[in-house]
């Protein structure tokens, strides 16, 4: 995957900056990014945004690597947000400081309220209420950071669920705009970049997890089939549009 900045895309930067920081219509730069591929859709959303509008979290799971090698490339400065719910695998937190270092990202942690923490794990909401746990860990710790920006960047791909599959390059979901700039990218042209960059895999992936999270909703499994098993449940809810917060 190459990136140049041709005739077209400076075009299209020209026409951002002559917008003088306003922000276009969900419509309008779906219109403008969607025949774009990755790497210029991450350079061409900084001529719309100034970096401290720009939110980047990411999970460090199986998929995250490639977006933040991106980044890394594009935006090396960029800050990368990481909920630490204080469920994840200790094998995840040894890839987050793997990347760190080989990447030098620019990591800021982001934790629960201990007390409300603490409470879902003597009570194990994992089990009883895993859409409540995932709103207390995941969810509620964001709001805040989510409040000071004006577009989220997450690396979902359309070809992981039936739910990311109906997914835009710009998603409005509520205050925060979304911006998937992976969305179109199957599932065969990934793992040909992950083998021809040599990006480092998550170490549970040998041991057949396809996507992990927390330690008590995640098992082996193809995809995203090993998370909140038996319960239906594919997304935490950090993706507004998944399920109704009215039913947590």
């Amino acid at each position: 995957m190459e990136f140049n900045v041709t005739a077209p895309l400076k075009k299209r930067i020209r026409e951002a900056k002559d917008l003088g920081g306003s922000t276009p219509d969900v419509a309008f730069l779906n219109q403008v990014f969607s025949p774009l591929g990755p790497l210029e859709r991450i350079h061409l959303l900084y001529a719309y945004f100034q970096d401290n509008e720009v939110l980047v979290t990411s999970s460090f799971g199986t998929k995250s690597v490639f977006l933040l090698h991106i980044l890394h490339l594009m935006r090396p400065t960029q800050k990368v947000y990481f909920i630490d719910t204080s469920y994840h695998f200790p094998e995840t937190i040894a890839y987050k400081e793997e990347l760190i270092r080989r990447l030098g990202l620019q990591i800021e942690d982001v934790h629960p309220n201990p007390e409300e923490n603490a409470l879902t794990r003597e009570e194990e909401w994992w089990k009883l209420h895993p859409r409540m746990c995932c709103s207390i860990n995941k969810i509620a710790p964001l709001e805040p950071i989510k409040a000071a920006h004006k577009v989220w960047i997450s690396g979902l791909m359309a070809y992981q669920t039936e739910f990311r599959s109906r997914l835009q390059v710009f998603e409005q979901q509520g205050d925060i705009l979304k911006f998937h700039p992976l969305i179109d990218l199957s599932e065969e042209t990934f793992e040909q970049e992950m083998k021809k960059l040599d990006l480092p895999r998550h170490p549970l992936e040998d041991e057949g997890y396809g996507s992990i999270g927390c330690t008590h909703c995640t098992d082996r499994g193809e995809g995203r089939s090993g998370r909140w098993k038996a319960t239906g449940q594919t997304e935490c809810g950090l993706h507004p549009g998944f399920f109704d917060k009215r039913k947590l």
